[in-house]
């Protein structure tokens, strides 16, 4: 019984190896449970007993037989196991990658990690050699944030590789890039990315002890680290931001950024977040400054399109409708007459309607997705309005809010929560009921902060020098001069 509860808890993941073979590999297989996949090789070189250990599918075959087997295996005889080692260390390179386990924890997170783990008859400690053959994608264009101007590649879901992605683009000894394991399960490698001359004071210890409390059992997604890195328990909008681009996580390290890299997932956390870069793109940097500037108002109407249009609608046809001159107010009222249900529980039925078949059109196999257009186009839609159901300006309104709210992908979740919040807001108290919910929100958003940076800046606290990235795009000789960081930002 002792021995089952060792097996089922961590605490092997301490246990030291031991200077026997047979035991380290007897021992390796009670710890996997006798896995298929852990694959135990024996042979003798230099006179002394060894093993290979690897697991199946996370290496490279060809690799392990060139670089490891073949020059292993020609060894001349040694004194003992220690000279052994000292040889393979300090003679032959079969590996750009070679760290040492004295524990069965780092034994099995090597191995799990696409390593060849060498055992010799002798020695309490292992040999790791970097021989990775598993299968990845390659590195693909951004499926989210499309650009024309800029690269067309993204980050994949090998962490080595989006590593790589960094550092091609950024060649500098400031780059500063930490690896660590979270998880007591899963031991997903993350990375801390950061320009060490220019991240501001604090900030990456105030990161490692956010860091420091996630006891997950496994991190499969950012969504799991994300919660722990914003300090206020209700925000509307996230103090931290995702991207998948490697260009933009670059110039966002410039700025004193700190980016977050995950195993497994071809997304990146950037810390701090702001709310002005929603609506910036790395297009605004490739075209004219007014161009540029034009761009980013159109994103900021849409923003607010998206998130009031259907509760103004609404508010204002049932509460004020002396807004309204006479010709469009009777137009209105014309459309209106005939549909059975008021206009607020319409836009809830048509909004509703959208995001059923949002979520369909994206959970749906590809081959199958058409069938979604067919359906809302003929059957939601032109039924819908000749049945008399919805009124034509009412589904004309919803369409043009939730057009709206795909301009700025990013802020499209909470801008689909808020739309709702809104129309409800505007349907029973009419613009009072909006002004009202318009001040909470607001006031959300200003005491949003991360690790004391405010998340509207630079508008609030104002910042002038801010102002030329902000509401307008300045030009870039101007910019350079200015030397942006995050770090006048920091209260």
């Amino acid at each position: 019984m002792p021995e089952v509860m060792n097996l089922n808890g961590n605490n092997w993941q301490a246990e030291r190896l031991s200077t026997s073979l047979n035991g380290n590999i007897n021992r390796i297989r009670n710890i996997s449970g006798g896995s298929s996949d852990i694959l135990v090789n024996r042979f003798v070189t230099g006179g002394i007993s060894c093993a290979l250990i690897c697991c199946d599918g996370m290496v490279s075959t060809s690799v392990i037989t060139e670089l490891i087997f073949e020059p292993i295996t020609g060894i001349e005889p040694q004194k003992n196991a220690s000279t052994l080692f000292h040889y393979i260390q300090e003679q032959l390179l079969l590996s750009t990658d070679r760290p040492e386990a004295e524990d069965m924890g780092k034994v099995f997170r090597l191995i799990d990690s696409g390593f060849a783990i060498l055992l010799a008859e002798g020695m309490d400690t292992a040999l790791g050699f970097g021989v990775q053959g598993y299968s990845t994608r390659g590195v693909q264009e951004p499926s989210g944030e499309g650009n024309i101007m800029g690269a067309h590649e993204g980050f994949t879901e090998t962490i080595r590789t989006s590593m790589s992605q960094i550092r091609r683009r950024i060649k500098s000894p400031e780059l500063v890039m930490e690896m660590i394991q979270k998880g007591t399960k899963s031991n997903t490698d993350i990375c801390l990315c950061y320009m060490k001359d220019r991240v501001p004071s604090g900030l990456m210890a105030d990161i490692r002890r956010s860091l420091d409390r996630i006891k997950l059992e496994s991190i499969l997604s950012t969504g799991y680290i994300r919660p722990f890195l914003e300090e206020r328990r209700f925000e509307v909008f996230s103090s931290t931001g995702v991207t998948e681009r490697p260009d933009v996580l670059c110039s966002k390290l410039t700025e004193g950024r700190v980016a977050i890299l995950v195993d497994g997932v071809p997304f990146a956390i950037v810390v701090p977040k702001l709310f002005c870069e929603n609506f910036q793109t790395l297009d605004d940097y490739a075209y004219k400054p007014y161009y540029a500037a034009f761009m980013r108002w159109l994103k900021y109407g849409a923003f607010i399109m998206a998130v009031l249009l259907p509760a103004l609608y609404a508010a204002i046809v049932m509460y004020h409708p002396e807004l309204l001159n006479s010709t469009l107010f009777m137009l209105l009222v014309d459309s209106e007459k005939n549909a059975p249900l008021s206009i607020m529980t319409e836009s809830l039925f048509v909004l509703l309607m959208y995001e059923v078949v949002r979520e369909a059109g994206v959970r749906l196999p590809k081959p199958v997705g058409g069938a979604v257009s067919i359906i809302s186009g003929l059957i939601i839609g032109d039924a819908a309005v000749k049945s008399g159901l919805v009124s034509t300006p009412l589904l004309t309104m919803t369409a043009l809010a939730v057009l709206g709210g795909l301009v700025v992908p990013e802020l499209n979740p909470p801008i689909t929560v808020l739309r709702f919040a809104f129309l409800i807001a505007g349907g029973l108290m009419g613009l009072f009921g909006i002004s009202l919910l318009a001040c909470a929100v607001l006031a959300n958003i200003c005491a949003t902060e991360d690790y004391g940076f405010p998340y509207t800046a630079p508008l609030s606290p104002f910042r002038r020098s801010g102002m030329s990235d902000t509401l307008i795009r300045a030009d870039m000789k101007k910019m350079q001069e200015r030397g942006f960081t995050v770090e006048e930002y920091h209260e």
